[in-house]
């Protein structure tokens, strides 16, 4: 089983910047990483992934959230700048394996709010 741990989630002032961490056991080279939130009553929505051609950004953060990825750490980070009220939800790392099967980890909660 493919253990996924996220980090860095907090409460943090509209405008400010937090930066999520995530890391994941096992082939971490060949896995496809990405990031979701889910915000209290609306569905979970996928926000950016990075895989081995490239990233992929939605357009409600395309801009403002960069993800990247360090293999020799075994890291996914998720930058968000210029946070909003609108950006408070519990986010979630995921690690999707040749096979298609896609791990979870638990969530981290990013709250931002004066």
């Amino acid at each position: 089983q493919v253990q996924v741990v996220e980090s860095g989630g907090g409460l943090v002032q509209p405008g400010g910047s937090l930066r999520l961490s995530c890391t994941a056991s096992g082939p971490f080279w060949t896995y496809v990483m990405s990031w979701y939130r889910q915000a209290f009553g609306k569905n979970r929505e996928l926000l950016a992934s990075i895989g081995h051609v490239g990233e992929h950004y939605e357009n409600s953060v395309r801009g403002r959230f960069t993800i990247s990825r360090d293999t020799a750490k075994r890291t996914v980070d998720l930058q968000m700048d210029n946070l909003k009220p609108g950006d408070s939800a519990v986010y979630y790392c995921t690690a999707r394996d040749d096979g298609g099967a896609e791990y979870w980890g638990q969530g981290t909660l990013v709250n931002v709010s004066e």
